[in-house]
């Protein structure tokens, strides 16, 4: 088993091992999270047979949420290529590679070919990419599922739970008797420095715009480096072949603490847009995670949530935004611990509508999109397009 010292990224999934007394927390790279997680908190999932999910508070700190072990395994089958991959070097050879590699993307990733295939090549030829989409689209579970199928090193850092971007991305300088003031480099150096490694930039919008400034020349193609101003001796360091910068956005007035992209920042990348799932490829996403739960009750959470979509996106909508799959993904994990949909939807839905206006409120609406699958179970009476015509 590998040791990782690093911060676990949110979303990080854990199987509790008992070896000895001890209760160990391993993710399905092998990597050992033990340390981070309290010991109260693996005994408990040890003995419940459930695993445990990173996930982020309000403030940005880290907290461990129990979860079914399905939900383990099932980031092992999404995120776990099926062979050990080998990328040439020669431009035919990679060429070709490029052109095969669909056969890579990880089953529980919905991603179209053309942009799975671009993903690809930008990672092989060191490019920058920019996921951008709304929020629980799967812009971050692509930039894993990347680093797995390549099998590259691979860097997280969340930028929008950084308070102090020059630290996390530069380093800090310290004091002590013995030493006196020393220099103290930052994980972020170290990551430009490993060749081939594929560096996940999560929530660049959220990010200060102190981050932006330091990461132009980093990200600049034909600079590549990064300036030390307290190091003594070195004044910059050079970003390593091949090194590829993944960052997650979210782009619009709709998403609250985000701030508009410099552009000069956003032509450094190249962007790709993650596209929302339809109700059938939503199903079968969640089929294929919870393969335990009730069909029919997984395909009425993908058309609920393809309602929403639909009317977030409409001339005049009833509602600002559609149920996100990372949303239905967690209606499903409800699900398969024995909550009902309607207590699954009070929990996880109506929370993101606001319901002030009454019967007219969004969440009133929402409700009544739930309501009407919970009736009967049935599809036939739901909205259509002509009722939220005329209903309007």
């Amino acid at each position: 088993m590998k040791s990782n010292k690093t911060t676990p990224p949110f979303g990080t999934v854990v199987k509790v091992e008992m070896s000895g007394n001890r209760y160990n927390a391993f993710d399905n790279d092998g990597n050992k999270w033990t340390s981070f997680i309290g010991t109260d908190t693996r005994k408990g999932a040890f003995l419940k047979g459930m695993a445990l999910e990173c996930r982020e508070g309000k403030t940005g700190r880290t907290y461990w949420w129990k979860v079914p072990m399905e939900k383990f395994e099932a980031s092992s089958s999404v995120l776990t290529p099926d062979s050990n991959v080998e990328i040439p070097e020669g431009h035919e050879d990679i060429v070709n590679f490029i052109s095969n590699s669909y056969g890579l993307k990880p089953k529980g990733l919905v991603m179209n070919e053309l942009k799975w295939k671009y993903l690809i090549r930008s990672a092989v030829r060191g490019k920058n990419i920019m996921m951008t989409g709304q929020a629980g689209c799967g812009k971050t579970l692509s930039a894993k599922s990347l680093i797995n199928a390549l099998d590259r090193p691979n860097f997280y850092f969340n930028l929008g739970a950084t308070q102090d971007p020059r630290s996390t991305l530069i380093g800090n300088v310290h004091f002590n008797k013995k030493e006196g003031t020393y220099f103290s480099e930052s994980l972020f150096v170290k990551a430009i420095q490993t060749p081939n490694a594929v560096i996940l930039l999560d929530e660049l919008t959220r990010a200060h715009p102190d981050a932006w400034n330091i990461l132009m020349t980093v990200l600049d193609y034909g600079q590549r480096y990064l300036r030390l101003d307290e190091a003594d001796g070195q004044a910059t360091i050079n970003v390593a072949d091949n090194v590829t910068f993944v960052a997650t956005a979210n782009i619009g007035n709709e998403y609250t603490a985000t701030r508009q992209l410099d552009k000069a920042l956003m032509d450094r990348f190249t962007v790709i847009e993650m596209d929302l799932l339809n109700k059938d490829e939503e199903s079968g996403l969640l089929k294929y995670m919870f393969p335990s739960v009730d069909p029919n009750t997984l395909d009425v959470v993908a058309n609920i949530a393809d309602l929403t979509r639909i009317e977030a996106l409409a001339e005049n909508p009833r509602i600002n935004s559609g149920i996100s799959t990372r949303t239905s993904v967690e209606i499903a994990g409800l699900l398969f611990d024995g909550f009902s949909l309607i207590e699954s939807a009070d929990i996880t839905i109506y929370p993101q509508y606001d319901s002030s206006g009454g019967v007219d409120s969004e969440r009133t609406f929402v409700k009544q999109i739930v309501q009407k699958f919970v009736s009967d179970g049935s599809e036939e009476e739901l909205f259509t397009e002509h009722d939220m015509e005329s209903d309007s």
